[in-house]
């Protein structure tokens, strides 16, 4: 190898490390990565950046403001509430919403139409007297499987595409993911439906949804105990309503003091702050028999909302969401404290921290309290999915037939070859501002910029491996490691080793690294680059092992209350089937 190899082999490595770690945001590592190829001159100084103006980037971008544009218009709600009455017997509602979060993903962001079909999922949950862990993983499952069938469906096949589109000339097409990806869909689907829902733990599907908000298991929240309180001079012994475990004081706090274990004797003072681990529905009941006030973590500088307007509502944290890794400091500054914590669950487990000391992950979910009309913004802002119903806007009828219909012409306009579909998606977000569906500045607030500048880095790191030959040296190694086995092991082997770098890392800077490595295993073995091209779209796209692999798996961890070894039971048969299936198709509509 020479010293170029050696050095790029060496930052992919600490890279791909630093991805599956996730101590620093995959942004940051990308673009630290990016940097280091300048400074040892595997990248040109003068072209490090040309990354942000690549195609892929460009359509990626596009892609999630037009999801927005949906979001807002209804589309996606339309649909799914004509399914409720399909909602009667657990597998006709896993049935009904996998169905349509697997057609919506395949036309928009999935992480998008997961967040419109969660609080759908969560309230037919509550009605149908289900728990909400016998849906949401499906769910997750059945939005990564929609991706899967069309150009636009995921990032992974964006960059696959415009990988391909450099290698021979011509961009795969808006469908031409379909022949494998429509049956990879279907069969999942099937799976999920009648066999995988089963391999979720009994003890998660067990819990009832009408018992719990959401089921995202009990709360930390903090109460003030006035003078007038009947609990003054009580021991925690003689409390009512701490008898069947539906409340428990964990801890006690003076004003000035941090919280602090006691004992059933402990006798409780005027102004003692409690520290109670409840269920949402019992916390009110508790606090109304017992006189005590509901602290948060804005108090005492809240800005009290209107009475009428004020509202209790839950999210969850998503991966992108200032909130990982920082404090209720956070929500104070950009909320102006308009918004006020007042509990916190994580992954189904109570937190025991006080709130003023907690530290956010991807997948809590917070209990928050503030003015109705701000908390869309509000919850924008802080990168926050809500779990409970949002108000709709009465004009969305309208609106959904426009947003429809442009969105329709836009891939028309794309398939025919009136221009590429790059461009038609930009003047389809034209048309939605022009058309007020999409405001200018939503235009900004819609993009994950993180998810941007992570493309926009790693392209031209994924060049450098090229234009070094580190990646047909790898290619050539593993292809002397496989001599003389059949090209549909190789496929498998590729598919295989994409799957699991896609569990733990994200799902775009694995088809970035693993394309070029395709390319250069078909030139070594002097075949068709497509079927390798499409074994690392499929694969880039089943990260269903690992809650980590794809934010739709964090976003269903903490309201379903699953445990991160939860998700291979239901994810490793799926990735085995979708091998099994997807290596024939491949080889069928992809001939080498």
């Amino acid at each position: 190898m020479t010293n170029e190899q050696i050095f790029i082999s060496a930052i992919l490595g600490v890279a791909m490390l630093m991805f599956g770690w996730g101590r620093w945001r995959y942004d940051l590592v990308a673009m630290a990565a990016l940097l280091a190829c300048v400074l040892l001159q595997l990248v040109p100084a003068e072209k490090a950046f040309l990354g942000f103006g690549h195609p892929a980037v460009i359509t990626v971008a596009a892609v999630l403001i037009i999801s927005s544009a949906l979001k807002n218009a209804g589309v996606v709600d339309e649909i799914a509430s004509r399914i409720s009455h399909l909602t009667e017997t657990p597998i006709m509602h896993i049935a009904a919403l996998t169905a349509v979060i697997t057609v919506a993903s395949a036309f928009m962001n999935n992480v998008g139409a997961l967040a419109l079909l969660l609080p759908i999922a969560l309230s037919t949950s509550r009605e149908r007297n289900r728990s909400p862990a016998l849906i949401l993983m499906p769910l997750a499952f059945g939005s990564l499987l929609g991706g899967m069938m069309t150009l636009i469906g995921t990032p992974p096949n964006i960059i696959v595409a415009s990988i391909r589109a450099e290698h021979t000339g011509e961009a795969f097409g808006m469908f031409s993911f379909a022949p494998v990806g429509l049956p990879i869909a279907i069969v999942g689907g099937l799976f999920i439906v009648f066999v995988g829902w089963r391999l979720i733990p009994k003890e998660r599907l067990e819990n009832n949804a009408s018992e719990t908000l959401f089921e995202v298991g009990l709360y930390l929240t903090e109460v003030r105990v006035p003078s007038d309180s009947p609990l003054v001079g009580k021991s925690l012994g003689e409390t009512d309503g701490l008898e069947q475990d539906l409340v428990e004081i964990i801890g006690v706090a003076g004003k000035r003091r941090f919280a602090r274990a006691v004992r059933a004797e402990y006798v409780i003072a005027e102004q003692d702050i409690l520290i109670l681990r409840a269920d949402p529905n019992e916390l009110r009941n508790f606090l109304d028999a017992h006189n005590l006030e509901l602290l948060s973590s804005a108090t005492p500088a809240f800005v009290e909302p209107d009475p009428q307007n004020v509202v209790m509502i839950e999210g969850v944290i998503n991966n992108e969401s200032v909130l990982v890794g920082s404090g209720v400091e956070t929500i104070r500054r950009i909320t102006g404290r308009t918004l006020a914590l007042v509990g916190v669950a994580r992954h189904g487990r109570p937190v025991t921290k006080r709130l003023r000391q907690q530290v956010f992950r991807a997948g809590d979910v917070l209990l928050l309290r503030g003015d109705s009309e701000n908390t869309d913004q509000h919850f924008k802002e802080l990168g926050l999915w809500p779990l409970a119903a949002r108000p709709i806007d009465l004009n969305r009828s309208r609106r959904v037939m426009l947003a429809g219909g442009i969105f329709a012409v836009a891939i028309g306009a794309g398939i025919a070859g009136i221009t590429s579909l790059t461009v038609a998606f930009l003047l389809a977000v034209m048309a939605y501002v022009l058309t007020g569906i999409l405001s200018p500045r939503q235009i900004y607030d819609d993009i994950n910029w993180p998810v941007i500048v992570l493309l926009a880095a790693m392209i031209p790191v994924g060049n450098a491996l090229t234009t070094t030959g580190t990646t047909q040296l790898v290619a050539d190694s593993l292809i002397e490691w496989t001599d003389g086995l059949p090209i549909f092991l190789i496929l498998t082997m590729l598919l295989v080793v994409t799957m699991l770098l896609s569990d733990v890392i994200n799902n775009a800077a694995t088809a970035l690294v693993m394309a070029p490595l395709g390319i250069a295993m078909a030139t070594a073995l002097n075949v068709n680059a497509d079927p390798f091209l499409m074994s690392v779209a499929v694969g880039a796209s089943c990260a269903f092992l690992t809650p980590i692999g794809h934010q739709c798996n964090t976003l269903v961890m903490g309201p379903g209350g699953y445990k991160f070894g939860d998700y291979w039971r239901m994810g490793l048969p799926l990735e085995i089937i979708i091998t099994v299936v997807s290596v024939p198709l491949i080889l069928f509509f992809w001939p080498l």
